[in-house]
């Protein structure tokens, strides 16, 4: 059975930096594609970032040239570098894996508080 467990979440001060964790286990197709997205309270879902098996990402707007999405393929596992955080950035941020045949994963959530 596939799992995605997130960690590295928490409270944090605006402006500080957060690192969040997201690595896969019970894992047998290929995977596509592993990303991050967040819902805030009352708000839907949102992509945050993403990273191909081949290396390509895609940011949302709001957090470009503040968040950095890396992956180590032989581990299943993306990472999400977090820096000047803003208090609009608080939210439950969960992982997501696409992979071959159109199947797909999420893991269970990590909280990020980011205090003004």
């Amino acid at each position: 059975q596939v799992q995605l467990v997130e960690s590295g979440g928490g409270l944090v001060q605006a402006g500080g930096s957060l690192r969040l964790s997201c690595a896969g286990t019970g894992i047998i197709f290929r995977i596509n594609a592993m990303g991050w997205y967040r819902q805030a309270p009352g708000k839907q879902r949102e992509l945050v970032a993403a990273i191909s098996s081949g290396g390509s990402t895609t940011y949302a707007d709001s957090v470009k040239g503040r968040f950095t999405i890396s992956g180590d393929n032989a581990k299943n596992t993306v990472y999400l570098q977090m820096n000047s955080l803003k208090a609009e950035d608080t939210a439950v941020y969960y992982c997501h894996a696409e992979f071959r045949y159109g199947l797909d994963s999420w893991g269970l959530g990590t909280q990020v508080t980011v205090s003004s």
